[in-house]
This record gives C-alpha cells, sequence and structure tokens, in this order.
C-alpha cells in the first residue's frame, strides 16, 4: 500500500505557537497583509489556557478568565485574515531555506518564522498539581498573589525567582513559608537577605512536599512536608502553593540553528531578530525576565513590524 504524500505549503511567514505573544504577531502580520499561518502548538492558546481569572491584563476592569482573553486574541486575529491550525511543529530545517515539519508530515517552506512557543514552569511531579492548577497551584505570584488576600501561602523554590514570589505575595497574605529541599539557596544574598528580614516570610528547609490537599474540595487546604533530614512528614495547612523552581523554553527543536543562552532561550538582538535572516522570536521563549502577557503580546507586535520590514526588503 501506497504511502499518502505529505501535504506541502510555500508561504511568506509561519508563526510557531499561538499564545499571547503568537497571536497577537498574527493579528498585527494579517493586519499587514502577509497571510500568516499559525501553527497552534500545544496547549493551544498557551499558558493562559491554564489559567482562571486574569485581573492585570488592560481593557478587562473585571478581570476576564484565561481561556475567555485567548479565544479574543485569537477571532480577532482570524478576522484579519490569519490562518490558524491545529498541531505542532516536529522538525525544522533553518540551514539554506526555512523549512518546517509538522506533527502530521505536513511541510511548509516559508520565508520568515516567527518563533512564540513559549517556556513551561517546572512543577514538582505530584498528580494534584494538574487538578489545582489554577485553583490554588500557581506559577505566577503576579497573576494570582491578589486572590490570596490575608490568607496563608507556600512559595517552593531557592533561587532568586522564589524570593521575589515570596516578598510579592507578602503584599497579600498573611504568611508566607518558603519552602526549600536543601539548606544552601541559589538565590543571591540581597534576595535572601530581603525575605529573610521579612516577618511575614517563614523559612521551612530541607524538606519537600509529597501532597497537596485537597483535589476533592477543588482548592488548595493543606500540603504534606517530608523533611530529608529527619524523615519526619507533617502537614501544614496553607491556602496555595506557589511553585518557582525555574522555567523550561519550548527551544528543543531550534538548539541546532539558533543561538540559545545557557538556560535555552532564545538569543535576540535588534527588536526580535534570532541569528538566522528570516527568523524572529518573541514572548517567553526569549524572555527570562519579566514572563507577563502583556509584555508577549509587545514582543509579538514587535515581531510582526520586524517580520513585515524583513519580508519588504526581499522584494
Amino acid at each position: 500500500m501506497n504511502k499518502p504524500e505529505s501535504k506541502k505549503i510555500k508561504n511568506q511567514l509561519t508563526i510557531v505557537g499561538s499564545g499571547p505573544a503568537g497571536l497577537t504577531a498574527a493579528l498585527y502580520a494579517a493586519r499587514g497583509n502577509l497571510n500568516p499561518l499559525v501553527i497552534e502548538g500545544f496547549p493551544a492558546g498557551g499558558q493562559l489556557t491554564l489559567t482562571t481569572d486574569v485581573e492585570n491584563y488592560p481593557g478587562f476592569p473585571d478581570g476576564i478568565m484565561g481561556p475567555e482573553l485567548m479565544d479574543k486574541f485569537r477571532d480577532q486575529a482570524i478576522r484579519f485574515g490569519a490562518e490558524i491550525v491545529n498541531g505542532e511543529v516536529s522538525k525544522v530545517d533553518f540551514s539554506s531555506k526555512l523549512h518546517l515539519v509538522l506533527d502530521d508530515n505536513t511541510e511548509i517552506e516559508t520565508k520568515s518564522v516567527i518563533i512564540s512557543t513559549g517556556a513551561s514552569a517546572k512543577m514538582l511531579g505530584l498528580k494534584e498539581e494538574p487538578l489545582l492548577l489554577g485553583k490554588g497551584v500557581s506559577t505566577c505570584a503576579t497573576c494570582d498573589g491578589f486572590f490570596f488576600r490575608d490568607q496563608i501561602v507556600t512559595v517552593v523554590g531557592g533561587g532568586d525567582s522564589a524570593m521575589e514570589e515570596a516578598l510579592f505575595l507578602t503584599k497579600f497574605a498573611q504568611k508566607v513559608y518558603i519552602i526549600h529541599r536543601r539548606e544552601i539557596f541559589r538565590a543571591s544574598q540581597i534576595m535572601l537577605d530581603r525575605a529573610k528580614a521579612n516577618p511575614k516570610i517563614e523559612f521551612i528547609l530541607n524538606t519537600e512536599i509529597n501532597k497537596i490537599n485537597n483535589p476533592d474540595e477543588n482548592k488548595v487546604t493543606s500540603a504534606v512536608l517530608f523533611n530529608k533530614k529527619t524523615s519526619e512528614t507533617t502537614e501544614l495547612n496553607t491556602d496555595a502553593v506557589f511553585i518557582a523552581i525555574g522555567h523550561i523554553p519550548n527551544t528543543q527543536i531550534f538548539k541546532n540553528y539558533l543561538d540559545l543562552n545557557e538556560n535555552g532561550y532564545i538569543l535576540t538582538n535588534e527588536g526580535t531578530k534570532t541569528n538566522i535572516p528570516g527568523v524572529f522570536a518573541c514572548g517567553d521563549v526569549q524572555d527570562w525576565e519579566y514572563r507577563q502577557a502583556i509584555t508577549a503580546a509587545g514582543s509579538g507586535c514587535m515581531a510582526a513590524i520586524d517580520t513585515e520590514r524583513y519580508l519588504s526588503n526581499l522584494k
């Protein structure tokens, strides 16, 4: 039996990823008559589809649900002519022309690429995490801290990001625990000193979380702790668990072609340009500092404008 031929596409612009950065890039590119093709990736709509209330995106004074916000992004991009397809990019070849292969074997030869594949938060690997994500388990204090005013919260991690999250949460919470599996911190001394000086923060060291309660109640009520030194198991009452053990940029398939930093984020210059002409990057895949929907959307706009200028110079 003959194997069916793979679908082949030639276009001006392919956008990889459909979070705030990718869909903003699609909106601007479509309005610039670049006829962008957006490969959604997983999850379609990016990390915001995994959150509940979004209260810090301008224009929504009463807040908006993450999935609903991304639906609006999507609808607006489609309105101006962006084509959005479900699927993931499985392979790229940027050695001469710009080639991409999708998971259904569709082959794309394109004149330009905008990479907006984002970064995934590292998780603890507990079975309760996906069940309670957005319901007390969070990877973003800036996004969700406000919901825990006058409550008890827990931050997991030992680096600068964990200290920053904990310090930010003290603006709202009555008590903030920092749980770290070691005694030695990766955090800079200045950040560690600030956290230790804050009366709302208490450190629990040499300890891991083994379980988060309670998915049955659809909220976080406590965490089961395991002390690695004493082998003692205890239960800590907490209303939220903020996981701050780092992010993994989704750049694995690009590593043979694009310049990355030591943590795998795409290096850009002069806006959103990468080391390969015609390939641009925006959003969390190249932003290890801010990681907000609004900054991702802004960089998506920049990438579309940079791409438009690049393509106009090809003519």
